[in-house]
Parts: C-alpha cells; sequence; structure tokens
C-alpha cells in the first residue's frame, strides 16, 4: 500500500493541447528507452544465439540516421556517455485498425505522427540514466530531411514537434531534436501502437497507481482510485489519456506516463520476468519483432553492450525529465523550447554527475508523489568490517532549475486523476 504525499506549491503552467487531436491515440508511451535496453539484454539471458537469432526481424526496417556521427563500434568507446532516442508513432497497422475507430478510418489514416519523443543519455562510469521527454505539442525549427524515397524537404523555422516523422521519418525527427539539444545521437528506434500493446501484454501487465480516478470519454478509460494493473488496450489509454489527468495538458500526460515508464522498469529487472526464461524469451522476441531501429542498432553486439551498460544501474540514478518548456506566445496549446533551462540541463549531462531535481514531479499537474509504506522484505545485512569503514565522500550533485519536472525509478507517483474528462 501508499499513501499519497501532500503536493507541493504548484506553479502556473500552460495550460495547452486541449484542443481535441486530430489523432486521439497518438499518444503511446514513455517506457521504451530504459526498457528496450533491459529486454535486449533479457533476450541474452537466455542464450546469446538466441539474440543473433531474433535480430533477423529486427533489422529488416532499419533506418539510416542523416547528420549524425557514426557510432564507433564499442559503446564504452564514446566519451561523454552515449544517446538513443525513441519515437512512438501512431501507425494505423491492418491488424489493430479496427481498434483505434475514426483515426484508422478516415482521411487521416495513411499519415503518421510522432508523438512520442524520448531521448536516453546513458553516461561514461559511473552509468546513468536520464530519459528526457520533448512534448507532442513543442514548436521548433525543423531542418531540411530527405526520407527514404530521396526526397528533400525545406527547412522550417518553425513546426510542431510531432510532424517530423512525417516530412522525412525517425531521420528528420532524430536530427531536429540533434539540432535542438546539441546531441549527437547516433541510436535510434520507433515503436507503433502495436507494439505498445505486444510488449505490455508479453510482461504480463504493468501495476500503476490512480489517486482520484480517470473517467476519460476520449480514450474511454475508467480507472477508480487504487492500483491497477493494466495490459494490451487498456495500457494504451492509460498512455495516451490526457483530459483523464491532472489539467487536461499533454505536459500532465507525459507524467503519467513517465509513472509507467518507471513500473515498466522495475517489474523488467524483477525475478517475476528474469527467473522465467519463456517469459524473456518471449519479451525479448515480442521487444525486437515490435521495433524498428536505425541502422546503427541492427549489430546484435550493440545491442548487448547498451543492454549491459544500463542493467545495473540503481534505480534512483535512473531519472526521468521533461524537457522544460514555456507558453507559446503565438498559441496558448502549444509551448516553446525554455532555452536557458535547457543549456543547464545539457551541461548537467555533460559533466556526469548526479543530477539533483529541484522542481515539481510533473508539470500539468499529472501525478502526486506517494510514500511507501510496505516494510522491507529483507533484514539488512549485518555490517563487515569493510563496512564498517569511512566511505569515500559521495559525488556533487546538480541542482536542476526548478523549471525542470521529473522524477527517478526510486521514486514512487500516482496518476493525479480527473473525473471532469468525461465532459
Amino acid at each position: 500500500m501508499s499513501s499519497i504525499k501532500a503536493p507541493r506549491g504548484r506553479r502556473p503552467v500552460a495550460r495547452h493541447g486541449r484542443l481535441t487531436s486530430p489523432h486521439p491515440f497518438a499518444q503511446l508511451m514513455k517506457m521504451l528507452g530504459v526498457a528496450m535496453a533491459v529486454v535486449l539484454v533479457a533476450g541474452l539471458g537466455v542464450g546469446g544465439f538466441v539474440l543473433y537469432d531474433l535480430t533477423s526481424n529486427f533489422t529488416a526496417d532499419a533506418t539510416e540516421l542523416e547528420g549524425q556521427e557514426a557510432a564507433p563500434p564499442d559503446i564504452g568507446a564514446i566519451e561523454g556517455g552515449v544517446n538513443l532516442f525513441i519515437a512512438g508513432t501512431d501507425k494505423c497497422e491492418p491488424e489493430y485498425a479496427d481498434i483505434f475507430g475514426d483515426r484508422c478510418t478516415g482521411p487521416d489514416a495513411g499519415g503518421e505522427l510522432n508523438d512520442v519523443n524520448m531521448l536516453v543519455h546513458i553516461s561514461d562510469e559511473p552509468r546513468r540514466v536520464t530519459v528526457i521527454s520533448f512534448p507532442r505539442d513543442l514548436m521548433v525549427p525543423i531542418p531540411s530531411c530527405t526520407d527514404e524515397h530521396g526526397t528533400t524537404t525545406s527547412a522550417m523555422s518553425k513546426q510542431q514537434i510531432n510532424s517530423t516523422f512525417t516530412y522525412g521519418g525517425l531521420s528528420c525527427t532524430v536530427k531536429t531534436v540533434s539540432e535542438l539539444s546539441g546531441q549527437n545521437i547516433p541510436f535510434a528506434a520507433t515503436v507503433t501502437w502495436g507494439g505498445v500493446i505486444e510488449i505490455t501484454n508479453a510482461v504480463g501487465g504493468v501495476d500503476v497507481c490512480v489517486s482520484g480516478g480517470i473517467r476519460d470519454r476520449y480514450t474511454g478509460l475508467d480507472l477508480t482510485p487504487g492500483m491497477h494493473t493494466i495490459q494490451g488496450v487498456e495500457a494504451l489509454q492509460f498512455l495516451r489519456t490526457r483530459h483523464g489527468v491532472g489539467d487536461g495538458g499533454d505536459l500532465g500526460r507525459i507524467s503519467n506516463q513517465q509513472q509507467y515508464m518507471s513500473r515498466l522498469v522495475k517489474k523488467l529487472v524483477s525475478e517475476q520476468v528474469l527467473s522465467n526464461p519463456a517469459t524473456l524469451y518471449k519479451l525479448a522476441s515480442t521487444a525486437l519483432s515490435s521495433i524498428d531501429p536505425s541502422t546503427s542498432l541492427t549489430n546484435p553486439l550493440t545491442l548487448a553492450q547498451i543492454g549491459l551498460a544500463v542493467k545495473d544501474v540503481p534505480f534512483d540514478e535512473i531519472t526521468f525529465i521533461q524537457y522544460p518548456t514555456l507558453a507559446d506566445p503565438a498559441d496558448a496549446n502549444r509551448v516553446v523550447p525554455n532555452k536557458t533551462a535547457a543549456a543547464a540541463l545539457w551541461a548537467a549531462l555533460e559533466s556526469n554527475q548526479p543530477l539533483e531535481l529541484t522542481g515539481d514531479a510533473s508539470q500539468g499537474d499529472g501525478v502526486v508523489l506517494v510514500e511507501p509504506t510496505d516494510a522491507p522484505t529483507e533484514a539488512a545485512p549485518a555490517p563487515t568490517e569493510a563496512a564498517t569503514e569511512t566511505p569515500a565522500p559521495s559525488e556533487t550533485a546538480v541542482a536542476l532549475p526548478e523549471s525542470i519536472s521529473g522524477v527517478t525509478a526510486a521514486q514512487e507517483t500516482c496518476s493525479n486523476g480527473n473525473l471532469t474528462g468525461i465532459g
């Protein structure tokens, strides 16, 4: 059981994204940045040969990334850490189209938007993982991009970030985020609605916490207060709901999705998954068949290295952050980059020191922090002679600006349900 902590003081935030979206199911998930790497290394646990066997499907639709420095064969040779980008797209796959109603039968059925955008930074030793979510409503410059057919688009000074996939596929999305952040991004992948459903089913569902209840007629989600195990279509409904949480905007939805991602990561590394070879194989097989990678990710050894790099990172060193934004002066339903706060974030990552979160857990009131009340299941080990020695000084944490919201995987949150989502 968990008890809900009283929320901290709230700052006014832009209530954007309230207009009806032409792609109502487009918000998939904020989970695959850490989860993909853990799943891939889990596949190694079944047997090294299995990973080679499974990657035949994984490499079929690989994308060449435009404008990124080539990754060295060993990710340990990348100074300053390594970046992996995950895009969640709203593609209408035939086997799932009947689930998504008008989105997959109307005039927009052939389009595909990158409505989930997540940059995963894996630091040098000591390994830390930082997952940065970029809102779909973020207005940014889009560079000139060349798509898979060789068609080149002109650069644009200000467009919504979730349109980049339409202009040039995964490569254009990565190029846009790379230029926005100043980060080289050598690895990337996409996952679709169907991938969300299949991966969630493979792990047997994810337990999520709801405070206040969620009832959202736009997604069909109806959850009472408390803990729920969600999977399949219900998991997708949970991940895309915005009317049902916080202030009804996309920023609240991001932190709601981060709760799911954090709890999924914990389940993936739990004995429930890691001690079951059949589950491991199913999970690795499902993940690899549900994800379309960049060509830089098609080497099985690279996949294994990424997985091994993150598998022992402690939960308090896995940080989920919302890219800092300001209200767009031209449109109250959109946001623009907070460049000052973002510069502090990139500098903190470059320093490779622990991150101190000083802002709220969520913009848009999407979640509330909770405190676990269950007693530990194992007694602490008796101190040894080595343990009585004076510990080495801990590293100095870098305090991020208050305008940057986020949580660590060691913290627990509950979705801040908004029953007015029925209207």
